[in-house]
């Protein structure tokens, strides 16, 4: 359930994007899953993609400030509410969510969602006890 996300910190400007990307489609790195976060002069693009490390290597390589980061991914139905029981049972055991981000799965009728926690076994505990599945 825990994984390695790919940070990658860039000038907040046009074309940055493609440059990232099109760094990793160069290595036939599959992307599963992104979000963008920016501030005036800077962002963090955060990516789950197939093959991490060598996602990182790519990166660096081309000049970019990387990061792997532990996160927990997580298999959820993709359906009204899903979210919103998992937030519950989050809210409930007082665990603090840092930042969170969700993607449709390929499986069908799967989805999954990314979480950054400050206690990530607890969390990966409480899920697990919970009937919730890693997703990868």
């Amino acid at each position: 359930m825990i994984i390695d996300q790919l940070s990658v910190f860039s000038e907040n400007r046009a074309g940055m994007l493609a440059e990232i990307t099109g760094q990793l489609a160069e290595a036939a790195i599959d992307i599963e899953a992104l979000t963008i976060a920016d501030t005036a002069e800077f962002g963090v693009l955060r990516l789950i993609v197939d093959a991490p490390k060598k996602a990182l290597t790519v990166l660096k390589g081309g000049g970019f400030v990387a990061s792997l980061t532990p996160v927990i991914a997580l298999k959820m139905k993709n359906e009204p509410g899903s979210l919103a029981t998992i937030a519950k049972i989050l809210a409930d055991a007082e665990v603090s969510i840092e930042y969170l981000y969700a993607c449709v799965a390929r499986e069908e009728g799967s989805a999954f969602v990314v979480l950054r926690v400050e206690d990530a076994d607890a969390t990966v505990a409480l899920l697990t006890a919970k009937g919730y599945e890693g997703y990868k």
